[in-house]
């Protein structure tokens, strides 16, 4: 037990020890390799290097819970969030689009990500022929890293346009490494994808998916080839994730949707302790007005169509005098409670709907696109939808999707400039440029590593 314990302390330390680094090429090597050795000669002390992983995504960079990750930051860059906060934060230059290259946030989402893949990286490396680890428990682990790497790398992308895609725990190798085209990015995520869909079980064996799944690398894929403007790719992977009916399907209540035990989760993060619930509620519900940071627009507000159930259940009103406002209400559950009712829910069937939908459009299947389309407004309490021509359905995928899917992993942000409809949408902003499509690289890591070229336009 003492020397499973002294194992577990080596794996989180030699992993966590650099998620607090400025710069992913500066991180140390873990301090000798007996702690290397140690992290895989066990099938739970690899876990335990797993875990740190996850902790550091629900807690620091993209995914992150709080006020710092993208649902907040990219919701109030894009059009889904008014900020009332501080002057001066980095959500208040993110929601006036004037975010610089020096700032805070614009780096920290670049260096967590690339930590957190230099972590899977690590568990890559590791988990090789001379691990005396079960070869099953050696298959999914590996996969889940695999997937994890992937993952990262999509954000980043998504975020940053052009990104080094970092294979490799090599400090010398990663300290010069270059930017890739988006495009060859995409394909190395879907090789990741790919490779990792063997090795991952077809469930989470705890049964609560807070760990990816062959059906999550699926639902990835799907998300990937949307992307990379692969219409037939993505939508033959969302359809294998949708015929799954007995894993996955929507919750016709709308109230248990994000409830940790919803059958349309696909993959989800659980909170840090137990009895305790999301980051998420934390972030957006606020008591009384006027709002300490971010509330839902107006523009989204108008967005709902008379008689739909989302508006009342994932929403919720707080007034002051004659003023009211807006928070995100998908989750409810703020702090400590009895049990864990709610997890952070980073892929949910609802989206792989909508991800075929807009395949299908863009390939001339109307009537399936349509189907799809009728499947999310239906459990909203709508009617069928009236769009028939191609652009009319795209429309109002576009239009779905920003109801369905608002202060999630910003969404939003990425589906107008997947649409083309980043400057028509977005322009009225009073410091919206064209070239804010992309965030700036940090300037930081252009000092440092003078191998990632010039800076994204207009910065």
């Amino acid at each position: 037990m003492k020397k499973a314990n002294l194992y577990t302390m080596l794996a989180l330390a030699s992993l966590l020890a650099f998620s607090g680094c400025e710069d992913f090429v500066e991180v140390d090597m873990p301090p000798t390799q007996l702690t290397a050795e140690a992290v895989f000669q066990s099938t739970a002390t690899a876990n335990a290097a797993l875990a740190s992983i996850y902790a550091a995504i629900r807690e620091k960079g993209p995914m992150a819970g709080t006020q710092t990750g993208i649902a907040n930051l990219m919701g109030g860059y894009a059009d889904e969030l008014d900020y009332y906060g501080m002057a001066g934060a980095s959500p208040e230059l993110f929601f006036t689009n004037t975010v610089l290259p020096s700032d805070v946030q614009v780096a920290s989402l670049w260096s967590s990500s690339y930590s957190q893949i230099y972590a899977s990286n690590a568990i890559i490396e590791g988990i090789g022929p001379l691990s005396p680890i079960p070869q099953a428990d050696k298959d999914r682990i590996l996969g889940e890293a695999l997937f994890l790497r992937a993952w990262l790398h999509f954000y980043l992308a998504g975020l940053y346009g052009d990104i080094p895609y970092v294979a490799s725990t090599d400090y010398a190798a990663n300290s010069r490494i270059a930017r890739m085209p988006l495009a060859d990015v995409y394909s190395r995520i879907a090789a990741d994808l790919e490779q990792a869909l063997p090795l991952l079980p077809d469930n989470d064996p705890a049964a609560a998916r807070a760990k990816p799944s062959r059906w999550a690398a699926k639902a990835m894929l799907a998300k990937v080839f949307l992307e990379a403007g692969r219409w037939a790719a993505a939508s033959d992977a969302a359809s294998a994730m949708l015929n799954n009916t007995a894993q996955f399907r929507l919750n016709p209540d709308l109230l248990q949707a994000f409830r940790n035990t919803s059958t349309e989760t696909i993959w989800q993060l659980r909170p840090a302790a137990a009895n305790t619930n999301t980051l998420e509620a934390s972030t957006f519900i606020f008591l009384t007005g006027p709002p300490p940071n971010m509330a839902l627009a107006p523009g989204l507000m108008a967005a709902f169509e008379p008689g739909d159930a989302r508006r009342e259940a994932w929403t919720k009103a707080v007034s002051s005098g004659t003023q009211t406002w807006y928070h995100a209400y998908k989750y409810r559950q703020q702090g400590s409670s009895g049990s864990t009712t709610e997890n952070s829910i980073l892929l949910r069937i609802a989206e792989i709907c909508l991800i075929r939908a807009e395949a299908r459009a863009r390939q001339g299947e109307l009537s399936g696109a349509r189907e799809d389309l009728d499947a999310i407004r239906l459990r909203a309490g709508l009617t069928r939808t009236a769009a028939q021509t191609q652009q009319e359905i795209l429309n109002a995928v576009l239009q779905e999707r920003r109801v369905e899917l608002f202060a999630e992993a910003g969404h939003r942000f990425f589906d107008l400039r997947r649409f083309g409809a980043i400057d028509a949408v977005l322009g009225t902003k009073a410091n919206w440029d064209a070239t804010d499509a992309l965030l700036p690289l940090p300037e930081t890591e252009l000092q440092r590593n003078p191998s990632l070229g010039a800076q994204n336009p207009g910065y």
